[in-house]
Order: structure tokens, then C-alpha cells, then sequence
């Protein structure tokens, strides 16, 4: 004998009847329907997740892991075969924005990426040392510019910061 569809059952005591609440006053889940008398509980204007006015548990984690530094110095790096492709002998962020290379008041960091076969003056917030090198090997000079904010950290970004 072979089974068909129609033959399949679940297994004896797999399957229980849900409990229909408030069908009338005679059986014991009618009328208030298990819920007791009037009160907050009683209604369904509760939302599932409601913890009584505690800040609810999606609010309290937080949604990404980390650390935003608010001090963090943002620098626009600018490589050696960048400035062996300019015209100018002295360079500096001025230049460098005039020829689009960075946005208008950036801090700018010489990188050590590309040759460079003339002699360039550099002036410029931060350089790495392979670009320093690299530039003083072909007989230019390199100079550190003073950060905007003084000697001191940056100052903070970031709404959460505003009002300190």
C-alpha cells in the first residue's frame, strides 16, 4: 500500500487547539478574556515591546560597535608623483587647492609614493619620512607648517560635542 498526500496526519499530540479567549461569561477565559480588570494590561493599545516607560532594549544597544574619535586630524595626502607632475618649485596648500588637488583648507600630508627628479620646496602640515627624504635627496627643502588649533589637541567635531 502506498501513501498519498491526503493520507498524511501529524502525530498523535503534535497538534493542541489555541485557546479562544471572550466567548461569552460561562467558561473561564470569557468575558475579561485572562487579562483581569480595566488597567494598562487590559487594553490593546500596549505595544509587545513596551517596558513601562524604561528606555526599550532596541534604544539601550547601541547600533554600531567603536569609537568615533572627536579629535581626529584629517589629512589630504598628497604623493611625490603628484608634485613631479606640477610646474611650481615652491609648494604649498595654497597651490595645492589652486590646482584642485585639495580641498580649501585642508590639513596636507606629503606622501613617499613616486619619484621625484627636481628640486621642490614643500611646505606642508605633516610629511612622512620617505617623502622627506625623498625630497631633500633631490636637493629641495621641506618645511612643517603649524597646525591650525596651535600646539594643543583639535578642537572637537561633532553635534553630540556642541554644547560642552
Amino acid at each position: 500500500m502506498t501513501i498519498k498526500l491526503h493520507d498524511l496526519k501529524p502525530a498523535k499530540g503534535s497538534k493542541k487547539k489555541a485557546i479562544r479567549v471572550g466567548r461569552g461569561t460561562a467558561g473561564r477565559r470569557g468575558k475579561t478574556a485572562g487579562r483581569g480588570t480595566k488597567g494598562q494590561g487590559a487594553r490593546d493599545t500596549i505595544p509587545m515591546n513596551f517596558e513601562g516607560g524604561q528606555m526599550p532594549l532596541h534604544m539601550r544597544i547601541p547600533k554600531k560597535r567603536g569609537f568615533n574619535n572627536p579629535f581626529r586630524v584629517e589629512y589630504q595626502a598628497i604623493n611625490l608623483d603628484v608634485l613631479e607632475g606640477l610646474e611650481e618649485n615652491d609648494v604649498d596648500p595654497g597651490v595645492l587647492h589652486g590646482h584642485g588637488l585639495t580641498h580649501k583648507g585642508a590639513l596636507v600630508k606629503i606622501l613617499g609614493r613616486g619619484e621625484l627628479s627636481r628640486k621642490v620646496s614643500v611646505k606642508a602640515h605633516a610629511v612622512s619620512k620617505s617623502a622627506e627624504r625623498a625630497i631633500t635627496a633631490a636637493g629641495g627643502t621641506v618645511e612643517i607648517l603649524p597646525k591650525p588649533w596651535g600646539d594643543r589637541r583639535p578642537p572637537a567635531k561633532g553635534n553630540h560635542l556642541a554644547n560642552r
